[in-house]
């Protein structure tokens, strides 16, 4: 199975944001769900978000609360359940796709059950075009180091780990925790890791970033709220992320400064007011 590669230069002429879909078409498709992920890629978004938790018998799987209560008819921590106890919850009517069929469709299937990461992966590379993948590892865990070192054992396995030589690698790995970016570099020093921030701490306030990151992902509230620290991170080099972006106006002022990536639950939406649908 091979998976699409982005080129160095894939938009030539002037850069072109990339809009990211948080969690799939989350606001039209239960998130973290299949046909959250195939809506996203239909509708044309440059890249795919999830959020990887491990499950008690070593699966990732893609889910962003620690608890599966708020998108499931289950309960409890994701981490002491096994792939098979979610694989029994539905991840989906919560968002008003339940169906009374007691053989589901493919479609109802793709929306209501669990994600494992490694069925992301082969969607993509099934999708027949060039799509990027960020990756967030969510903390803190009672698997410590070890959701890291999963995670570049499947990257390994699609060949994910370490791009061609003047080649852009299609993955990269987010997360609010430092340790685990470093991990991450440690284990596969060409993936680029995004380091995600909801609040300027004062060690960055300048446009530093911990040793080796070379992404931010500052909230959309810090780039309301601060613009100018956009700038700041720019001129020490680094790329700038920005999440979660889907109203118009939050749009327009990331574009006006030049962002490199937006992530949006809107991913249609975002992509006709950049005038790409």
């Amino acid at each position: 199975m091979t998976y699409a590669r982005p080129a160095r230069d894939s938009h030539p002429g002037p850069p072109t944001v990339s809009v990211v879909a948080h969690r799939g078409a989350s606001e039209d498709a239960p998130e973290h769900t299949l046909a959250a992920y195939r809506k996203a890629i239909e509708e044309g978004a440059d890249a795919l978000e999830c959020d990887v938790r491990l499950t008690a018998d070593g699966h990732l799987v893609c889910v962003h609360d620690r608890r599966v209560d708020r998108t499931s008819n289950g309960r409890g921590a994701v981490s002491a359940l096994e792939l098979s106890d979610l694989a029994a919850l539905d991840f989906g009517s919560w968002k008003g796709r339940a169906t009374d069929k007691e053989e589901p469709d493919r479609d109802s299937r793709d929306s209501t059950s669990v994600l494992t990461l490694e069925r992301l992966l082969a969607l993509i590379a099934d999708a027949g075009r060039q799509i990027e993948l960020a990756i967030e590892t969510k903390h803190p865990t009672r698997w410590a180091g070890q959701v890291e070192e999963r995670l570049l054992t499947l990257l390994r396995r699609y060949g994910l780990d370490a791009p061609p030589p003047g080649e852009r690698s299609p993955v990269r790995v987010m997360s609010f925790s430092a340790r685990s970016l470093h991990r991450i570099r440690t284990g596969a020093p060409a993936i680029p890791t995004v380091y995600l921030m909801q609040f300027i701490l004062p060690r960055h306030r300048d446009g530093q970033l911990p040793a080796g990151v070379r992404i931010a992902g500052p909230s959309i509230r810090i780039v309301r709220n601060h613009p100018g620290y956009v700038a700041r991170l720019q001129r020490e080099g680094h790329r700038v992320h920005v999440w979660t972006v889907d109203e118009p106006e939050d749009v327009d002022l990331c574009v006006r400064l030049g962002v490199d990536a937006l992530i949006t639950n809107r991913p249609k939406q975002v992509l006709s007011q950049l005038g790409r649908s």
